[in-house]
């Protein structure tokens, strides 16, 4: 049985909560809130569980693991107390404010013999797995682009700009499902509103080889929009996260380079049009999945697949692109982790 305390009832806190009391083998042993009237919810939902606005009562407790759902800002100091607590950790993303940060905490957990995870919940829903299904079993082919549009209008946040709002989510799933780091990015981004923070932005992901990403983030967009395309040298895919069922569609289509000396004066690329199939994605709730894989690798003592290394990966990125934006998109080389 794993348990565990969570810190933060806001937004997230419920949703975690929920899933961990409900997940085999996981038990919510005590929750943290500043507000009362928020851990009056948990008391009437959850009469069995502690509540408390302490965290130091969440630290001293009788618990597995310590899943943090705090803002950002807190992150750091929150997950790096409950590691010399001797706990597992789960935090929220973005894992950490600063790149220096994240690094610092990936260090204690190797230190400290535990799992540090980060909730990059995309990566744990059906389409996305499926998605990395076709591109590890080679379905896909030598990957040519990933480009991603993720654009609504607002809500505006207040601490940070919409690249660490709304890239977040794209640059975590682009990270799991690209069998490569991306090496540098570029990104260029400006604000419409007094005093506010970057609301429209554009990154490029550069990487070894011909592979190029790019993500479009906006707060200032007339409809809502989740669509990624991913180009392959045998197919293509379209995933579109609006979409009530077929989420995935998957292309075969693509282009044909001869290299043929006799065809030199001759067009040299041919076009490759066949079917298009949606293939069946699971339904199920992501964060069901994901504190389930959190429980088993805990048990297994491995790894989760978005664990500290891969929150290092999704700062490090977010905060460079965040100075070539304010550069005008000059390029900055990215650390590999």
């Amino acid at each position: 049985m794993i348990r565990v305390g969570v810190i933060g009832y806001g937004y997230w806190g419920p949703n975690l909560v929920r899933n961990f009391s409900e997940a085999p083998g996981c038990e919510v042993a005590i929750v943290a809130d500043l507000r009362d009237e928020r851990l009056a919810q948990v008391r009437k939902r959850y009469p069995a569980v502690r509540t408390t606005t302490s965290v130091d009562d969440v630290y001293g407790a009788d618990v597995d693991a310590v899943v943090i759902a705090t803002p950002v800002s807190t992150h750091y100091e929150l997950a790096s107390r409950a590691l010399r607590a001797g706990k597992h950790v789960w935090v929220e993303k973005p894992m950490t404010a600063t790149a220096d940060e994240a690094r610092r905490l990936v260090d204690e957990a190797a230190a400290a013999g535990r799992l540090l995870h980060v909730d990059h919940t995309f990566v744990y829903t059906g389409a996305v797995r499926k998605i990395h299904e076709l591109i590890h079993s080679d379905g896909v082919g030598e990957i040519y682009y990933y480009d991603s549009t993720r654009v609504n209008l607002g809500l505006f946040q207040h601490d940070v700009n919409v690249i660490w709002d709304l890239a977040v989510h794209d640059v975590s799933i682009m990270d799991y499902l690209l069998p490569t780091q991306a090496r540098a990015v570029s990104a260029t981004g400006i604000a419409h509103v007094d005093g506010a923070l970057e609301d429209i932005a554009y990154l490029t992901f550069f990487f070894d080889g011909n592979l190029i990403g790019h993500v479009n983030v906006n707060w200032l967009a007339p409809v809502k929009i989740r669509r990624t395309l991913i180009g392959g040298s045998r197919r293509m895919i379209v995933y579109d996260d609006l979409e009530p069922s077929e989420k995935i569609k998957v292309y075969d289509k693509g282009i044909t380079v001869t290299s043929d000396p006799a065809r030199v004066y001759q067009m040299k690329i041919g076009y490759r049009s066949g079917d298009m199939w949606a293939p069946q994605v699971d339904i199920g709730e992501a964060l069901q999945l994901e504190v389930r894989h959190f429980a088993e690798c805990i048990a297994a003592g491995r790894p989760t697949d978005t664990d500290g290394r891969a929150g290092l990966r999704m700062v490090q990125a977010l905060e460079a692109a965040t100075e070539s934006m304010r550069d005008r998109g000059r390029v900055i080389e990215l650390e590999q982790v």
